[in-house]
């Protein structure tokens, strides 16, 4: 009886299943195992609501101002489109393309899998401290909820001696002063005077000790602030991105109607135009200075959410045709036009405060929490109504912060899940709710009295450099994948081709080569962890793992076609067999005719330690055919 080879077998019966036309649209989820998002927008509003973070508006506007105004707009938006959006659309292809989150993913490169555990330690620092920032704009938000803002004056029994209002810092401006008793505070004031804004969040928010040597007590009401904090994450989580697709519709909408409301007000206060001049007017001498294109660089890497893993694992829920490439557009854009937005909102107000109080602007102006917990709700209490505008203040902060917990949260949950997936991967609502019990208690220690101290040493050194870092060898990988891949170069027609010598392309191989940085840890735990000679070990590391590609299985099928035969015989003798054809033991599979061939298990570990074996030698010694099977 006639023969015929198993791979020909097996491509025949693949490229049949594969004329088969494509469902248009699904019902359901496309990715069984994993899940995907209910609905397109559930994804944008979940990346923009991520990449909107507090860093847009406690950070950037300061940065703006700092660096030479409407001018600084200018390299910050070239990194944008030269680093930002490529990067996003980088990592969202990425996680659309396999369904896999920050650590499972480098099965595309296993010597760069240090990178995914980078990406997930830096969302899980992260995590911790925006949790207590969350923590801290609950106190606010609970006290708003009075007629009158407790930091409003300089009567309560946490106030020193040393508090007066900011008009009173002038010597011409103690006439100003309402209350009797605040001018006789303000006229015992002897050294530096602080605001009540101020002292509210040191004496009554933070209660705040000498220094990190001494962390005091725990403050308990911020202990129960970040126990709901948490408790509320915890909740929009439990179904993973079914659940929290749905909160996003809230949390990612609603800063922009307060931001909306806050400009409309804050550009209709005196003084508010000498607050958008200082902010937007440009001063073209700042671009000479490299300080300002460092800052542009980062701030950009910080606040699209390049690196962290977010994208990877919001993406990794996508259908497999999602139009990536055009919310990789979106997602940056809308993020950094929020900005420039948010700047105008808090420029205005400190533009009206510098007109209420006569104060120099740089003693006004400052970023980072104390803008959004000092100078903006000093501004609060000046504005008719003070106590709605804070509670709509506090609680755009507190939605900019959760959907942002959201993103690096789930980052952690997924790389766990995938990384262990018949382990882990029916017990989400568990590891969910050990995730948050770890990171509840590691972040008491930032809600005791000197808890600020260490919460200033996380965010200053956990994310900033390792980021640009982590995304600059995410390009390395891309670029060594490009190599492996690598076609020799040629000149001239097809009819007419000039074949370059090999010594020529080996020069060429070192000048692509030259750019490679010594790589991590894991990239030696990889080469010591393989089998075989070391070439082999680094060959094998840096090629894609028999695993890697889509999970939804047709979307596999039609990848795995167009790969090269020696690759399709790599998949099929690592994976146990799964190449359309062959079913997970290496045997023929019903249909196809006249074969019955197996992969034994000893010859498992040649086929994948030689992918570029001939696929007729290897299939030739290594299948038995059973003629009688036609």
């Amino acid at each position: 009886a006639p023969t015929v080879a198993p791979i020909e077998s097996a491509e025949v019966a693949l490229k049949s299943k594969l004329d088969q036309p494509l469902e248009v649209e699904f019902t359901g989820d496309e990715n069984k195992q994993r899940g995907n998002w209910t609905g397109k927008m559930d994804f944008m509003l979940s990346c923009i609501g991520y990449a909107v973070g507090l860093g847009n508006i406690w950070r950037f506007p300061y940065l703006c101002y700092k660096n030479g105004g409407g001018a600084f707009l200018i390299p910050y938006f070239c990194f944008l489109i030269l680093c930002g959006m490529p990067l996003v659309f980088l990592e969202m292809s990425f996680g659309q393309f396999s369904s896999l989150s920050p650590i499972a993913i480098w099965k595309i490169c296993p010597i760069f899998k240090g990178l995914g555990y980078g990406m997930v330690i830096i969302s899980g620092i992260v995590c911790i401290y925006y949790n207590i920032i969350i923590a801290w704009t609950l106190f606010y938000l609970v006290s708003s909820f009075r007629a009158q803002l407790p930091w409003a004056s300089c009567l309560n029994y946490w106030n020193t001696d040393s508090c007066a209002q900011r008009s009173s810092f002038n010597e011409s401006a103690n006439a100003s002063i309402a209350n009797a008793s605040q001018m006789a505070v303000a006229a015992n004031v002897s050294g530096r005077k602080v605001t009540p804004s101020e002292e509210f969040w040191k004496y009554r928010v933070l209660n705040i000790t000498s220094g990190i040597e001494d962390l005091g007590g725990i403050r308990w009401e911020l202990f129960a602030a970040l126990l709901v904090a948490w408790v509320l994450v915890f909740l929009c989580l439990v179904r993973g991105v079914k659940s929290s697709g749905k909160v996003v519709y809230v949390t990612a909408i609603f800063p922009y109607l307060v931001l909306i409301l806050l400009c409309i007000r804050g550009v209709t206060l005196p003084g508010a135009v000498n607050g958008l001049k200082l902010y937007l007017l440009p001063k073209w001498h700042k671009l000479l200075e490299l300080t300002v294109w460092a800052d542009a660089a980062m701030q950009i890497f910080y606040s699209v959410g390049a690196a962290w893993g977010a994208l990877i694992t919001m993406s990794s829920y996508n259908r497999f045709r999602n139009n990536c490439l055009r919310d990789a557009v979106i997602v940056p854009l809308l993020n950094c036009g929020t900005s420039v937005f948010a700047g105008l909102v808090i420029f205005s107000i400190i533009g009206f405060i510098q007109s209420e109080t006569g104060s120099p602007i740089e003693d006004v102006v400052d970023q980072g929490p104390g803008l959004i917990f000092v100078v903006y709700p000093e501004a609060l209490t000046k504005i008719f109504l003070s106590p709605v505008w804070s509670v709509l203040f506090f609680l755009m902060i507190f939605t900019v912060g959760l959907d942002s917990q959201f993103g690096m949260f789930e980052t952690m949950i997924s790389a766990f899940t995938d990384e262990f997936p018949k382990r882990l991967s029916n017990k989400k609502i568990l590891i969910t709710a050990l995730l948050v019990a770890v990171e509840f208690g590691i972040g008491v220690i930032c809600v005791t009295r000197g808890g600020i101290f260490v919460l200033q040493i996380m965010d200053w050194y956990s994310s900033t450099f390792s980021l640009m870092i982590i995304s600059f060898f995410e390009c390395v990988c891309i670029f060594i994948i490009s190599i492996v891949n690598h076609s020799p170069v040629t000149y001239g027609p097809e009819d007419n081709k000039y074949r370059y010598p090999k010594w020529a392309i080996n020069i060429g191989m070192c000048l692509a080569l030259m750019s490679l940085l010594p790589l991590p840890l894991l990239a030696a735990v990889a080469l010591y962890g393989g089998s075989g000679s070391l070439p082999e070990r680094l060959k094998n590391a840096l090629l894609p793992s028999p695993e890697w590609g889509p999970m939804v299985e047709r979307f596999r099928d039609q990848w795995l076609s167009q790969l090269s035969s020696q690759e399709r015989i790599r998949t099929l003798a690592c994976t146990g067999g799964k190449v359309e054809g062959f079913d997970q033991h290496g045997s023929a599979a019903p249909g196809v005719a006249g074969v019955h061939g197996k992969v034994q298990r000893e010859d498992e570990e040649d086929i994948c330690l030689n992918p570029e074996s001939s696929l007729k030698t290897v299939f030739a010694s290594k299948l038995t055919v059973d003629s009688s099977a036609n």
